[in-house]
């Protein structure tokens, strides 16, 4: 890379153990799926997929360390250089979103056994753990590659096991919404592998790096303008974002609550990261921003999404569908970010990145609590739950006002990030937008708490709140949502590094 970067290769006959991570990040959870599919045997399948996420976790920090500094690591898969064979490429913005990936993978997963039982058909278990490492492989995929057309591959990967894990809720509506995310996940999808097909018409190539280099030739043209269109399309739709969000309500309301946890805090995370890499890394920003504009209709419905989804949430009677709602506000903070075309405007978005990861983990994870405990979401039955379940409620409270961005949460260090970004950039009405569309977030966080400790619980109050598989990861992300809050100078300095180093692009590295 160029500005002091370094990058490291690695062919994959190495015999260093270390070497082999990058392949070992995707290798794991794609062996253990089927594992887990011939055990059927519920408690081993949990305490499998436990053991692989919580290894993946570890690789995503080793990997993170050395990058840090700026190292790029480059795994050359059969001692194949590029652009023959296919590498993995490792850059502090991708080791970044591997932590978060496999960080809430490894505290969801372990909240699995007891609510699997509540949540997902008896003798249909070992599905939900082999879906799930299927998805994990996915996610770490996209993330990992240095190869556009396996950034498809990896994709479809994630979205197939995630129709299947959205399908295995116990209503009826859940096949409903798996099918309706499938439609929209499939036109989502072909967008991208006809955006990726006319980059490939033009530039002969598929790794990332050479082809950013061979773009610059060719930018001018309009096939390169179609194929960008193409793309955002295609990965807009994956992300959610307004208004292409249709299918998230319906498919995070309608999984199991240990499905929604999980597919909230990562899936569209990895979609987001896709974007600016493939908007900023791949294409660059003086064509994206300065040529096609995109910053022009991005913003405008990012604006939209954060207080179109904050209203809604609002009228919702479930507690999970208010939370979906809540997240299409919450991507268009992210992408507010990256519509800003600067350096701390893409920052901001990544803080977004990880710091809602965290915070909506959680919410959905005492959702979890509440179906353990009631047996449902609506949230009239959640009338006294402060009382029944004061650790669960607890815990919401403290993740809520971590999405309002109260001081000291880490939702606030996001919100104030992009608050800067827009008054750096002399938009001071965006600045205000934003501070404003937080105000409908106390609206909707408020509901909760209002019937939670103030309404009066229907029947007798007995104390019992979910067990401690459930609790402790609950409170695992919640209390990072704190600690991130005071302390929050790992997911600012990484943000900051990551977005320093996508705007010097791919095509500058080596």
């Amino acid at each position: 890379m160029t500005d002091g970067a370094t990058t490291h290769h690695v062919a994959s006959e190495a015999l260093s153990f270390a070497d082999h991570l990058p392949a070992l990040q995707v290798l794991l959870p794609l062996m253990g799926a089927p594992l887990c599919f011939l055990l059927r045997k519920e408690s081993i399948a949990s305490a499998f997929t436990v053991a692989i996420s919580f290894a993946c976790l570890a690789i995503s920090f080793a990997l993170l360390g050395q990058t840090m500094d700026g190292h790029v690591l480059v795994y050359e898969f059969g001692g194949w250089p590029r652009p023959f064979g296919i590498e993995y490429r490792i850059d502090i913005t991708n080791a970044f979103v591997l932590v978060v990936v496999s960080l809430v993978a490894a505290v969801v997963f372990a909240a699995g056994p007891g609510q699997a039982r509540r949540a997902i058909p008896v003798g249909r278990e070992y599905l939900f753990y082999s879906a799930a490492l299927l998805c994990l492989t996915g996610l770490l995929g996209v993330t990992i590659t240095g190869d556009v057309f396996n950034v498809f591959v990896f994709m479809e990967i994630s979205s197939l096991s995630s129709y299947i894990l959205i399908a295995l809720g116990r209503e009826r509506r859940a096949l409903m919404a798996a099918f309706t995310y499938l439609v929209m996940g499939t036109i989502g999808a072909t967008f991208l592998l006809i955006g990726i097909g006319l980059m490939y018409q033009m530039t002969g190539t598929l790794n990332m790096v050479d082809m950013a280099v061979r773009l610059q030739a060719v930018s001018e043209t309009r096939t390169i303008l179609v194929a960008v269109s193409f793309v955002v399309v295609g990965i807009s739709t994956k992300l959610a974002v307004f208004p292409l969000h249709q299918w998230l309500p319906n498919a995070y309301s309608q999984a199991p609550p240990i499905v929604s946890a999980f597919l909230a805090a990562t899936a569209t995370k990895v979609a987001y990261y896709l974007l600016i890499r493939f908007t900023l890394g791949l294409f660059g920003a003086a064509l994206v921003f300065d040529r096609i504009g995109i910053d022009a209709l991005l913003m405008p419905l990012s604006v939209v999404a954060m207080f179109m989804g904050s209203i809604a949430a609002i009228y919702q009677t479930d507690f999970k569908r208010l939370l979906a709602y809540s997240s299409i506000a919450q991507i268009g903070y992210m992408t507010l970010g990256l519509s800003l075309a600067t350096e701390a405007g893409v920052a901001a978005g990544l803080i977004h990145l990880f710091n809602h990861a965290l915070m909506k983990g959680a919410l959905f994870l005492v959702a979890a609590c509440v179906t353990w405990r009631m047996g449902a979401t609506k949230i009239v039955m959640m009338r006294g739950l402060g009382q029944r379940m004061p650790l669960t409620m607890a815990a919401l409270v403290a993740s809520g006002l971590a999405l309002v961005g109260v001081p000291g949460t880490a939702g606030f260090v996001s919100k104030w990030a992009l608050v800067s970004a827009a008054i750096e950039k002399d938009h001071l009405l965006l600045a205000f937008l934003i501070m404003a569309s937080s105000v409908l977030a106390v609206v909707y966080i408020w509901r909760l708490v209002e019937v939670a400790y103030f309404a009066e619980p229907d029947g007798e109050v007995e104390r019992r709140d979910a067990p401690l598989r459930l609790l402790v990861p609950t409170w695992i992300l919640t209390g990072m949502t704190i600690w991130f809050g005071l302390f929050s100078d790992f997911s600012v300095d990484v943000a900051e590094a990551a977005a320093k180093q996508l705007f010097l692009g791919l095509g500058g590295g080596a």
